[in-house]
């Protein structure tokens, strides 16, 4: 599948037994092997598919030999895990990543941050977990995470680093309260030991089946009426077939008012993208040339003519709409299609293609890689990768907003398509959800 997405570094599914147990245990020689295995097949998938051929001035041979020295030497599974990914982090390449093995422990933080201007907040705390227990509350902004500061800049990597490629048990906060007021604490996360192996012809596919259902549950997309006339949709990603599309477009089509909520919206498919920017123009649209390897080629939207949205629309993005929500929110707004409203976009946008592969016989290890396959340039010559959407019009929540769960964003939205609802209701309307 083609994807536009940034946030498609989802762990994959985990047979532990090739690996020694993670954490600070030397690595096996054969440990060892593998990794540099891993390594070396990234690197041809990279050779092969990569967009630029120059690969941003970069030495792949030299700084794929330098990787492989380091594995020989490191002194944890983790650490090898780390190295192969630095060596495609290098390029500065939001969709050009390493998906590693997963793990036979889940690590869940409680907690949720998110950058909102140019600060890092907590923007929502788990009942009953350990960050609630310590103080840590909605709000907050994190100033450092285990030393680090947490800016735009770096905020993909460190949300990459934790929570896909070496999850830690607990981290080491300092935060500084809506008052002024700076604390450290060290919050722990919830960790939940599984089966090292899972067997797939055996009952543990129900267990796989379930988590998969609650997973989709977190990321289904939602939706409300306000009156007769607007009508808000939440959209998490762009993951809808054609059909799917349609289906939603249709609640719509003959309202006179749309928000489309694309905060948090990763990306996701390209077929999704073109269909949805089908269904409001009543014309085909050039969306941007995507540069590749050895062509470039349009990407066009097609209208679905009579069945198209004529209403006024309102899109919100905010720092973790990335991908196909960016190109999406820029695409109305160079079109004048709409109000583009919110933060600025997280600025990682390019066309990217995963590759699977698996270590071992009777018992498998997947591991994957995302590749960048073309860049997307838009109808005003311009990549968006690094730079993002910039809203027509800035709106944030403040800290206090946050804590109190008052969403003044969807507010104003709803104000400018002639509704009338308080931030303090328009909170409640898409409530945070957590994995049961």
């Amino acid at each position: 599948m083609v994807l536009l997405v940034f946030q498609s570094i989802a762990v994959l599914l985990f047979a532990g037994a090739l690996f020694s147990a993670l954490g600070q245990q030397l690595p096996s020689s054969l440990d060892r092997d593998r990794g540099r295995a891993m390594l070396r097949v990234i690197k041809d998938d990279l050779k092969k598919n990569y967009y630029d051929p120059n690969y941003h001035g970069m030495d792949l041979e030299a700084r794929f030999k330098i990787a492989d020295e380091k594995i020989k030497d490191a002194t944890s599974l983790g650490q090898i895990f780390g190295i192969i990914a630095q060596a495609l982090l290098d390029l500065e390449d939001s969709h050009t990543f390493f998906l590693p093995p997963g793990r036979s422990y889940k690590t869940e933080y409680g907690w949720q941050m998110q950058i909102i201007g140019d600060k890092c907040y907590v923007v929502a705390v788990k009942p009953g977990s350990d960050a609630e227990a310590k103080g840590l509350r909605a709000g907050d902004q994190i100033y450092t995470i285990d030393g680090f500061g947490p800016v735009r800049e770096n905020f993909l990597k460190i949300q990459y680093s934790y929570r896909v490629l070496r999850p830690q048990p607990g981290m080491r906060l300092v935060v500084i309260k809506p008052d002024g007021k700076s604390q450290q604490m060290d919050v722990m996360a919830k960790v939940q030991q599984g089966k090292r192996v899972t067997d797939l012809s055996s009952p543990d596919i129900w267990e796989l089946i379930r988590e998969s259902e609650n997973e989709d549950r977190l990321h289904r997309h939602r939706y409300l009426d306000i009156g007769d006339d607007l009508f808000i949709w939440k959209m998490p990603e762009f993951d809808l077939a054609k059909e799917g599309v349609d289906d939603f477009v249709d609640k719509f089509r003959k309202r006179k008012g749309l928000v489309l909520d694309l905060r948090g919206n990763g990306g996701g498919a390209e077929e999704t993208l073109l269909r949805l920017l089908g269904s409001f123009f009543d014309h085909d649209l050039k969306v941007g040339d995507l540069k590749r390897r050895k062509e470039e080629k349009a990407m066009t939207a097609k209208t679905r003519g009579d069945h198209i949205f004529t209403g006024k629309l309102v899109v919100i993005i905010d720092s973790e709409s990335g991908s196909a929500a960016e190109l999406f929110a820029r695409v109305v707004q160079l079109e004048k299609r709409g109000t583009i409203i919110g933060d600025r976009s997280a600025g990682a946008v390019m066309r990217s293609k995963q590759y699977s592969h698996e270590l071992g016989v009777e018992t498998v290890v997947p591991y994957g890689v995302s590749i960048t396959d073309a860049d997307v340039v838009m109808g005003d010559g311009k990549s968006l990768e690094h730079v993002g959407v910039i809203p027509d019009e800035v709106k944030l929540p403040t800290a206090l907003d946050i804590a109190a769960k008052r969403d003044p964003v969807l507010a104003y939205a709803i104000s400018l398509l002639g509704g009338n609802i308080s931030p303090e209701k328009a909170g409640t309307l898409f409530p945070i959800e957590w994995r049961k």
